[in-house]
């Protein structure tokens, strides 16, 4: 065998060796790899099986009940008809050399009407407004109210957005050299939004139901009470065209009032008392008061010709929650209504407000 032959065989030896040791690297390669995502996998796995472990116990625990007093619903699905309402008003109030003078102001209630689908204390659904069927909104200023409760058995949430339109009226008038007192006068120089959060806390959950009157997923068996206490943040921004009163407002009308837009944050820390009666087999009535300090920061710019003023100052506002309910276990009937009011007084100008869900 002459040298070349010998090369070439050895040369052919040589990549075939290569080739296996190529395609023996890439196989453990890949059984590497298979075993890392193997081990990835199951460590997923096992995280997401500890974490929902985790989430199971701390909802049992949010939601511990003493069955002597609460029993949960049978059933964990819900179909519900709703028709729920708006509520609100704004008082505006100055001190001046006219004395004390005070304008009241507030829509027509909205009316709607809602199909809901819910899964324990979940509901979702839509609502529309029953002036929207018969034209009644024609030429309005579009609104948009929207509101989620949440409910467990040692704690609840409010979350709440609220944008009005232009249908004001002015309710009410004082201290003004008026002939005849103004009511229910059209005023479209009102404009307002808010939106805010209430979350709050309640002490003897195991034996007091917020739920049973509110979002029906439990049953209240025998009456009791309870302290809550809560923090609630909101903002406000309210747009006043005085230019739209009547002459005989604005001739008279104290320099204090003559505001063109009003910007607050409120920031509160409420404690309250909520009581549940069971006045009746399957029949409960609820009742729950929460006086609130609360911590105000705003801008009010006052007519073109003045700089805005900033003010800092606390006051008192209120939380009110009343319901009435029916509630069997598999059917169930009832109304509630959730209001909250505020309160804003300087020297020279007071604001109260106030608006609720029925």
């Amino acid at each position: 065998m002459d040298i070349r032959k010998l090369c070439l065989l050895c040369l052919s030896f040589l990549s075939a060796f290569n080739v296996y040791a190529q395609a023996e690297k890439k196989d453990s390669t890949v059984q590497d790899n298979k075993g890392v995502l193997i081990t990835l996998t199951d460590g997923i796995a096992t995280t997401v099986r500890h974490t929902g472990r985790k989430i199971r116990k701390v909802g049992k625990e949010f939601n511990a009940i003493d069955t002597t007093y609460i029993s949960p619903n049978l059933y964990n699905l819900a179909f519900m008809l709703e028709s729920s309402s708006w509520y609100e008003y704004y008082r505006l109030g100055s001190k001046g050399n006219n004395g004390e003078q005070s304008l009241g102001f507030s829509p027509n209630a909205s009316f709607k009407l809602g199909v809901y689908f819910g899964w324990r204390w979940i509901f979702l659904g839509y609502s529309f407004d029953v002036k929207d069927i018969f034209g009644g909104h024609k030429n309005k200023a579009k609104k948009t109210e929207m509101a989620l409760n949440l409910y467990s058995s040692k704690f609840g949430v409010d979350l709440y957005y609220r944008k009005t339109g232009s249908d004001f009226k002015i309710r009410s008038s004082s201290g003004f050299d008026l002939n005849t007192p103004i009511k229910n006068l059209n005023f479209n120089g009102l404009q307002s939004k808010i939106k805010g959060l209430n979350a709050y806390w309640i002490f003897n959950y195991k034996k007091f139901s917020y739920p049973a009157a509110y979002s029906q997923s439990t049953n209240q068996r025998r009456n009791a009470g309870t302290l809550i206490a809560g923090l609630s943040v909101s903002t406000h921004n309210l747009k006043f065209d005085y230019a739209k009163l009547p002459e005989i407002i604005q001739e008279t009308m104290s320099p204090g009032m003559k505001v063109r837009h009003i910007k607050y944050t409120n920031i509160s820390l409420n404690f309250g008392y909520a009581y549940n009666w069971v006045f009746a087999r399957n029949c409960l009535a609820c009742l729950s008061l929460s006086p609130a300090v609360a911590y105000k920061t705003s801008r009010i710019e006052k007519d073109t010709e003045e700089p805005s003023d900033w003010y800092k100052n606390f006051n008192i506002d209120f939380i009110l929650r009343a319901g009435v309910v029916y509630n069997n276990s598999k059917y169930f009937v009832g109304t509630s209504f959730v209001g909250r009011t505020y309160d804003y007084y300087k020297n020279s100008f007071s604001l109260n407000n106030g608006f609720g869900i029925l």
